[in-house]
């Protein structure tokens, strides 16, 4: 999978790639990224990327011809991107049904706005999706960019070595995750479930599911209105909700 994407601070996206899970995945060949630093698709001698806004008012916009450039560019070397998002806190919140989305698509193309925004022109003419992080305001695109690579690169195959944790995770089901813990089994005072140390798979199964579910129903509720749940599952909620709290 590929992605390109333009900042006017690559070296910033650059030392959020280049660790963990998304620095190991390019350095297997699993996962390409490019970046491109916008100033380099301008004509000015200065490299101005951004102008004042038509009708006034606080603040700079970025200029459409170095995003105009750029991605005329990237699509003129290779296949034409799947997708070309547009980092934005105006877009549709990413979530697990996006990232399991933009998975599916070869290549992918982020674009990370500064300042006031990026002129809307280039919105119209090239973006397929705009994509928000949370509802808030950051300084630009280039951190949500990063959460977005790397929320997408683990559903690339090969690029997690456990697979079974990816389809585990938190939102793979609809549902938070459940408790996790390691040795030693009893810390200042707190002891490890004892069904995690009975080695009865079928039981911790069972317990981490109910635990999961828990989670969700105390701190995610409305994660439960779209859910996949069984019918074990179904009924634990059914008696949470009648109860009006939950048991242990």
């Amino acid at each position: 999978m590929r992605f390109d994407v333009i900042t006017i601070f690559p070296t910033m996206v650059e030392a959020g790639l280049a660790e963990g899970v998304v620095g190991r995945a390019r350095g297997r060949g699993l996962l390409d990224v490019v970046v491109h630093n916008l100033r380099d698709y301008t004509t000015d001698r200065h490299h101005v990327v951004d102008d004042v806004p038509f009708g006034g008012g606080p603040g700079m916009v970025m200029k459409p011809e170095p995003f105009w450039a750029a991605l005329a560019q990237i699509s003129a070397e290779g296949p034409p991107p799947d997708a070309v998002l547009l980092m934005s806190p105006a877009g549709r919140r990413l979530d697990e049904a996006g990232v399991r989305r933009f998975a599916g698509c070869r290549h992918v193309v982020v674009l990370c706005g500064r300042y006031e925004g990026i002129d809307e022109r280039v919105r119209t003419r090239w973006v397929t999706d705009e994509v928000s992080i949370g509802d808030y305001v950051l300084s630009g695109g280039e951190l949500p960019a990063l959460v977005l690579i790397d929320a997408v690169a683990r559903r690339v195959p090969g690029v997690v070595g456990d697979e079974q944790s990816v389809e585990e995770d938190s939102f793979a089901r609809g549902v938070l995750d459940y408790p996790h813990y390691t040795r030693p089994a009893v810390w200042d005072g707190m002891a490890v479930p004892e069904v995690l140390t009975s080695g009865h798979h079928q039981a911790i199964r069972q317990w981490r599911r109910y635990e999961a579910l828990r989670r969700t129903f105390e701190r995610r509720p409305d994660l439960l209105e779209t859910a996949a749940l069984d019918d074990d599952e179904r009924t634990w909620l059914r008696a949470w909700q009648t109860q009006g709290n939950i048991g242990q």
